[in-house]
């Protein structure tokens, strides 16, 4: 008589910004559980080999592709984590899971599909800077891979008249370095030049940088790839060594 299978799962896991310590201790669980573990290269690098456990690593442009391998794997009955770097939600392989569970099978409704949240690069920026982001901000990724620069710039100079602070992901790569300088020309006009950037580059890594100027100094050589850049509003401070947004907005008294 053969076995019954084990009715399979999907855990779509955030491995943190970098330090090990970093890593919630439900991810830290999944991974001891897991059969399979897909994820891109460097993510999956991340997680120790061990006995019963299938490492699946594969390139950064294949998201897609990879979710659907780790459903197709879910519902033989394996106990599948998808793992990104920061948290799984924002900007990387959750919407990917989600949206191969959508062109897939209805059979694939009935795994188990969880998303296990992690620490953002973006709020561990945040933290060694001190509180850039303590009120309203908008994230957004800076690269035009999946969607038009055009939309890019435009959301930059709403978002800065808005007066949100703003945290940006993947702000300058070799192949676009003239799209962060002009991305930065949008910034001074919709914010001014007295606004705080900050360059915070290899967070909670061993090398961490951090980097703080009014936005009329910033220059693009200041980002790559490894940074995040944080924004601040019109009312963004220094106090010490520290920045902050202030969580009131002027003149408003609390009710």
């Amino acid at each position: 008589m053969s076995k019954p299978m084990t009715k399979g799962s999907v855990l779509i896991a955030g491995l943190g910004p970098g330090h090990e310590a970093l890593v919630t201790e439900e991810v830290r669980t999944a991974l001891t559980q897991a059969t399979d573990v897909v994820g891109y290269i460097p993510y999956v690098k991340r997680v120790a080999p061990r006995d019963g456990l299938t490492l699946h690593a594969s390139d950064n442009r294949v998201e897609v592709d990879r979710a659907t391998h780790a459903l197709q794997m879910a519902a033989e009955g394996k106990q599948v984590v998808v793992v990104s770097s920061g948290d799984p939600g924002v900007f990387a392989m959750a919407s990917a899971v989600f949206e191969a569970l959508e062109a897939g099978p209805s059979s694939w409704l009935d795994l188990d599909i969880r998303v296990l949240p992690g620490i953002t690069a973006m709020l561990a920026a945040a933290a060694a800077i001190g509180a850039p982001l303590g009120h309203d901000f908008a994230a957004i990724n800076l690269s035009d891979n999946l969607k038009p620069w055009e939309l890019i710039e435009r959301r930059l100079q709403l978002v800065g008249e808005a007066g949100l602070a703003m945290a940006f992901y993947n702000p300058r790569s070799k192949s676009r370095p003239h799209q962060f300088a002009r991305a930065l020309e949008v910034l001074r006009d919709a914010c001014g030049g007295d606004t705080l950037i900050t360059f915070a580059r290899d967070v909670t890594k061993p090398g961490q940088e951090i980097l703080t100027v009014p936005l009329r100094d910033a220059t693009p050589e200041m980002a790559d790839m490894r940074t995040v850049v944080i924004v601040g509003n019109r009312d963004t401070r220094r106090v010490g060594n520290y920045v902050y947004t202030p969580r009131f907005a002027p003149g408003h008294q609390p009710g």
